[in-house]
């Protein structure tokens, strides 16, 4: 009889209402949960006559679920201080795997850990994938894969191959006053070894340069320096350099011109390979880094580009996913990048649980790339997006929907009232 089952199928819309909402705000503490809303439509009709102006009189058979939509919007994020946690600022989701491979599922819901391996993974253990290192530099053309943090790992140290040195020599200094400058350089073992750059004026605008080790350092016990001359024009600039048993070469960067000094020392005392490097004598704006002008003789600054082995220490993730590894040795190492994804149609996305989503026909094939690439989001790290649920909307539509309920249940009783009375009518 339709007067029972039309009431029955707003009793059944209604109770996925409430059942949605009990959902909304039971989660309403989960991490990146999008709340949902369902929607109603009408059933179809039937036509029982017509009027006199030929309309057609039609009965509805009820009300069904129409959709229940999920809101993307953004929630908050709050900071957490913990490296592991990511937050997603915009749109899109992360990309994780059950298993590492093209089998993805993706989320929002960035409350990462470390597995036994060092892998970063979901709440529910899912592997979260990105772009690969590959010589340091991180190549979003090859295929994804899991992101590993190298915990407890040593970094092998580097051998420096390069200094440079930005200092004043005093043009007002007496003849065969010295200037000793220090730096401090690595072998291929990674041990520390002061290279002391001595400085001595010889003529007017002329200085000769000594760069040693300690004789310490050496396996023979005795260091023998590597010598020249620098000489400077009227201005105080750099412009000529001639090393010891060597041909004099203008300072610059035109073809012939010197802009570094060879400095080569062999038998190093703890049998690392010999230490060759290349004394840089120009900055990077193409100008020597060397000067003598009237003030106190003194260095600025010194780089190098060695370091010595180094032991994990922590991890943090860039706004463009880049995740960089921090070790002892005050280095700093790209590991991978997060990848991201979106999709044509939101709404298509079959909900996993775990906060996971899965692509379908619907939703159209997602679309991977980085933070901030074609619309994506940045990535927030050490903190996370809160749920959207909003609990003053959500408890409007509880009432909304127990209001419903109940006048489709008093319906029900109502006709029930009218069929006992028919039934009562006939005895």
């Amino acid at each position: 009889m339709a007067s029972f089952s039309i009431p029955l199928t707003g009793l059944e819309a209604d109770s996925t209402a409430l059942n949605t909402v009990a959902n909304d705000l039971a989660n309403m503490n989960t991490t990146a949960f999008k709340a949902q809303t369902t929607s109603f439509s009408d059933l179809f009709y039937q036509q029982i006559g017509s009027t006199g102006a030929g309309d057609p009189i039609q009965v509805g058979a009820g009300v069904k679920v129409a959709s229940n939509e999920t809101s993307y919007t953004q929630g908050s994020i709050n900071s957490t201080g913990n490296s592991t946690d990511v937050a997603l600022n915009g749109s899109g989701f992360f990309v994780v795997s059950h298993n590492g491979n093209g089998a993805y599922e993706y989320t929002r819901a960035g409350n990462f850990t470390q597995d036994a391996n060092g892998n970063i993974v979901t709440a529910a253990g899912l592997s979260v994938m990105g772009y690969p290192v590959v010589n340091g530099v991180v190549n979003t053309n090859a295929p994804l894969v899991p992101i590993n943090i190298p915990v407890g790992q040593v970094q092998e140290p580097l051998a420096t191959t390069s200094f440079s040195m930005t200092a004043n020599l005093d043009s007002a200094s007496a003849a065969a006053t010295q200037f000793p400058a220090q730096v401090t350089v690595y072998d291929s073992l990674g041990e520390p070894h002061v290279a002391t750059v001595t400085y001595t004026q010889t003529a007017a605008n002329t200085w000769s340069y000594s760069v040693a080790l300690p004789a310490a350092d050496f396996a023979s016990g005795v260091s023998t320096p590597i010598t020249g001359t620098m000489v400077f024009d009227s201005n105080g600039n750099l412009t000529t350099v001639t090393p010891t048993g060597g041909a004099a070469g203008t300072v610059g960067t035109a073809g012939g011109d010197v802009s570094s000094i060879a400095l080569n020392f062999n038998g190093i005392a703890d049998a690392s390979s010999n230490l060759a490097m290349q004394w840089n004598l120009l900055g990077p704006n193409g100008k020597p880094t060397i000067s003598q002008v009237d003030t106190a003789s003194a260095v600025s600054s010194t780089t190098q580009n060695g370091y010595p082995s180094g032991q994990y220490q922590s991890f943090s993730i860039g706004a463009d996913g880049t995740v960089t590894v921090t070790y002892s040795n005050g280095q700093l190492q790209n590991v991978g990048q997060l990848a991201l994804a979106n999709v044509t149609n939101l709404q298509g996305l079959q909900l996993l649980g775990d906060g996971n989503y899965a692509t379908t026909l619907a939703s159209g094939t997602a679309s991977i790339g980085t933070s901030g690439a074609a619309g994506l989001a940045t990535l927030q790290d050490g903190a996370l997006e809160a749920s959207n649920v909003n609990i003053s909307s959500e408890f409007s539509n509880l009432i909304i929907a127990q209001r419903a309920f109940e006048a489709n249940a008093k319906s029900v009783t109502t006709f029930d009232t009218v069929t006992q009375d028919t039934i009562n009518m006939v005895h």
